[in-house]
């Protein structure tokens, strides 16, 4: 079964504070977006790389990502998140009708801005879509959660239930497409946007379960300046640029 990466890189990363958007930031050589369309790009398992851009950037990231190993494309993505996997989905559709009609493949969507994902995360997200049709990878939570009600504690929620979502996100191409055409139809998604794919997933095909893959703490998602520095820090102390273990 054919299996597609696509990288989101639609955000204008306004948290970051920075005139340069947070996916052409630079960490170790290369833009974070550099970063995660060559690790998709060298995963054994991944026949091709999408990579969903703002408008505006997307013939500079087209320039800045020429030759880059399995990209077939860079597409523009849209306001919101969710926005730019529906724009995502609209090309695999006609991906698929055009090279495999009838096919199903699986889909791997990406934050640009976490670039330092690894192999074995990749692969294990790719190797979990045979037995399920939507996984999440996630790292359990080492802090006390707390719900909170008008400023105070309202109650502490159980830890060992509960778990950080990262990306990739995997799912069957016909699954999650089914979602945002029942997303696309409720009126109140567009007000109550989930913030990942997999919240569509759980929201539009409850029937549908959503597995889970193990993430790491080096898989960080660049917010802040801050961030940036640690990405930068964890590169420094791995040995011939090879991840440290989790």
């Amino acid at each position: 079964m054919r299996t597609v990466a696509v990288v989101l890189a639609g955000g204008t990363g306004s948290r970051f504070g920075s005139d340069l958007p947070k996916q052409l930031q630079v960490l170790g050589g290369a833009t974070l977006l550099g970063r995660c369309v060559e690790t998709f790009g060298q995963a054994p398992g991944v026949d091709d790389v999408l990579v969903v851009t703002a408008a505006e950037l997307t013939g500079q990231v087209r320039g800045q990502l020429a030759g880059s190993t399995r990209l077939v494309e860079v597409i523009e993505g849209g306001v919101a998140r969710t926005d730019s996997t529906q724009r995502a989905l609209g090309w695999l559709k006609s991906a698929v009708a055009a090279a495999e009609p009838g096919q199903d493949w699986k889909v791997l969507f990406h934050d640009a801005a976490r670039p330092l994902v690894d192999q074995k995360i990749i692969a294990n997200c790719i190797a979990a879509l045979d037995r399920w049709d939507a996984v999440g990878v996630v790292v359990p939570s080492a802090d006390t959660i707390v719900q909170l009600a008008d400023g105070a504690f309202d109650r502490i929620l159980p830890r060992d239930s509960l778990a950080r979502c990262q990306t990739p996100q995997g799912f069957r191409l016909s699954v999650i497409t089914r979602a945002y055409e029942l997303a696309a139809a409720d009126p109140e998604f567009a007000g109550s946007a989930a913030t990942d794919d997999c919240g569509v997933v759980l929201r539009y095909l409850p029937d549908v379960p959503v597995g889970t893959v193990r993430g790491s703490e080096r898989n960080l998602k660049i917010t802040y300046p801050a961030d940036l520095a640690i990405a930068q820090t964890l590169l420094d102390l791995e040995p011939d640029g090879r991840p440290l273990p989790s």
